[in-house]
């Protein structure tokens, strides 16, 4: 069973991958956003890589636990990906996954330039290792 994680954002998309046992998660890369249809193929090309069973999109949520417009937006995506792939698409909180990637990388002294270069596939990490936590629980 392997797992690809994904931070849908306004400009890119953070993807990382789990380890074949579902386990782990490690950034894999960052999508620079174009079109739709190139970014969704993109992803189609890492599913069909890495044997991807399942997707796990961070559904970004208010604090108060209400979906707002980029959480409308996710799902809409999660919900496209889901009919293209013909894969199970899980939707996961990501609330303050981007806050801990980036105190993660300022507390190893990491630039700034180069913060911005992997924050986002940082973040996928984090929601994809969350979403394994969770089911590894149960």
């Amino acid at each position: 069973m392997r797992l690809l994680g994904i931070d849908y954002g306004d400009k890119t998309i953070g993807i990382a991958v789990s380890d074949e046992l579902g386990f782990t998660a490690q950034g894999l890369e960052v999508i620079r956003r174009t079109t739709e249809e190139k970014d969704l193929a993109r992803i189609q090309e890492l599913v069909r890589q890495y044997g991807v069973t399942d997707l796990v999109v961070g559904l970004p949520k208010n604090m108060n636990n209400t979906i707002g417009p980029r959480g409308e937006i996710c799902m809409a995506f999660a919900q496209k990906l889901q009919e293209i792939l013909q894969l199970p698409v899980h939707l996961w909180d990501e609330r303050l996954t981007t806050v801990a990637a980036t105190r993660t990388l300022l507390e190893a002294d990491v630039s700034r330039k180069k913060r911005k270069q992997v924050i986002d596939k940082m973040a996928a990490g984090l929601i994809l290792q969350g979403y394994m936590d969770s089911i590894s629980k149960r």
